[in-house]
């Protein structure tokens, strides 16, 4: 694994076994490249492992980040294969799908991959995606009726659909939560606005956690009854709703207003008739000043007592995952493999995500040098390193230590962005 690691850090082009054998040091074959893609890991440790020994900071928060990537795939036989919706098609596509959960350290704002697994849909489910919606049936006359249908009753929300998303994604949370122990006190998941429903809201309340994520812009929410209550009856739980047009002064948390943009951020606690429980709301308004084109963001959490500006934090810190995917796909050849089979499959996804833990570390020096240095810059040091070495192995006689270590030093800095060498090295 190291030797493949290291490869992986030389290499300038796709991600394949090919390519790594080609970039590999001695003991580094194709057929050992090979064979180690098709041994059974256990990356949950590995993953766990290296974070608590290099990436841990014992006194920072971190929150646990949930999110799914789609990666497309030609061919028909390459394990898990299947149409998965992509964000950044628009549509579905054929290809691979994974789920991942990581760690976020809020003081850093960086996010490490922890548990990834990849998704593969179940028979239920193929069926579920192409069965079409039913049509509700229309009244004699054709109008559509209101109220409650005659002898209905009231639902318990706390007791939701368990669909086959929510049970994977249930089970890994919970086996993140095993895994770190009492090492690292969990509070808070963020997830996209996929998740923005009571289905994910119960189901993440179930582990202890409490749930981040956005509504749709257009979400149906009520201000909370304060009136008096009949004297019979229920009593009344849903206020005004609210118009986003006109939002009451007295939910106003603060109003910042920079290069003619106004942000407006509110704040309530407010219910939602398909959630189970109230819910901590965050309101971000900007408006134009010179249009007076208006524009909102709806992001909430199953905290109350969370603050408005820190739930905007973390949520805009979710965003920190995706990084993480673009690294491994990126730089870490997450869409370069060629294998098929299952075992091949899973360690060519774990290991592109493990990389992006890896070069985390790795940056975290380099950058005390060259403090804006990146992932480029650091596969450029290590190709350059490899090449002074191959090339100083070919004089009659090794230079002297000192020389030596300028000559690696210059030539690992060729070609570099943010870690160029300097003219009087060089000299």
């Amino acid at each position: 694994m190291a030797i493949i690691i290291t490869a992986m850090l030389r290499s300038s082009g796709r991600v394949t076994m090919l390519g790594l054998s080609r970039w590999a040091d001695k003991g580094g074959s194709y057929r050992t490249i090979q064979r180690f893609f098709h041994t059974v890991l256990p990356w949950p440790i590995l993953f766990w492992v290296f974070f608590k020994t290099r990436l841990h900071a014992p006194e920072h928060e971190y929150i646990l980040l949930g999110d799914e990537s789609v990666v497309t795939k030609a061919g028909k036989k390459t394990h898990g294969l299947d149409r998965f919706f992509s964000s950044i098609y628009g549509k579905p596509v054929r290809g691979l799908a994974l789920f991942a959960l990581a760690l976020l350290d809020v003081e850093e704002g960086t996010a490490t991959p922890i548990l990834v697994e990849q998704i593969i849909k179940s028979e239920a489910e193929k069926s579920q995606a192409k069965a079409k919606p039913k049509k509700k049936k229309k009244s004699a006359k054709g109008a559509k009726k209101r109220g409650r249908p005659k002898g209905s009753k009231n639902k318990d929300k706390t007791v939701v659909e368990w669909t086959p998303e929510l049970e994977r994604i249930d089970k890994m949370i919970r086996q993140v939560l095993e895994t770190v122990g009492g090492l690292i006190p969990l509070r808070y998941i963020a997830m996209d606005g996929h998740f923005g429903n009571n289905n994910a809201a119960q189901m993440v309340l179930k582990t202890g956690l409490h749930l981040i994520s956005k509504l749709r812009f257009d979400a149906a929410l009520y201000f909370q009854y304060d009136g008096p209550q009949k004297r019979r009856g229920a009593n009344k739980h849903y206020g005004d709703k609210i118009d986003y047009e006109a939002i009451p002064v007295k939910y106003l948390q603060s109003s910042v207003t920079e290069k003619g943009i106004r942000t407006d951020i509110y704040q309530a606690v407010m219910l939602h008739k398909t959630f189970a429980a109230p819910l901590n709301v965050v309101i971000i308004v900007k408006t134009n000043l010179a249009t007076h084109q208006r524009a909102h963001v709806v992001l909430f959490s199953t905290d109350l007592d969370l603050s408005a500006e820190k739930l905007i934090r973390l949520y805009r810190l979710r965003f920190q995952i995706e990084f993480n995917f673009r690294d491994a796909k990126q730089f870490w050849g997450l869409e370069d493999f060629m294998v098929v089979e299952e075992t091949a499959v899973t360690n060519a996804i774990q290991l592109s995500l493990f990389m992006v833990s890896v070069s985390q570390h790795l940056l975290r020096t380099f950058r005390e040098e060259s403090p804006q240095a990146g992932v480029l810059d650091l596969k450029t040091h290590f190709r350059g390193e490899f090449y002074a070495s191959e090339t100083l192995k070919l004089l009659p006689q090794k230079p002297e230590p000192i020389l030596f270590q300028r000559i690696m030093s210059h030539i690992a800095r060729l070609g570099s962005v943010h870690n160029r060498p300097s003219r009087a090295r060089a000299a």
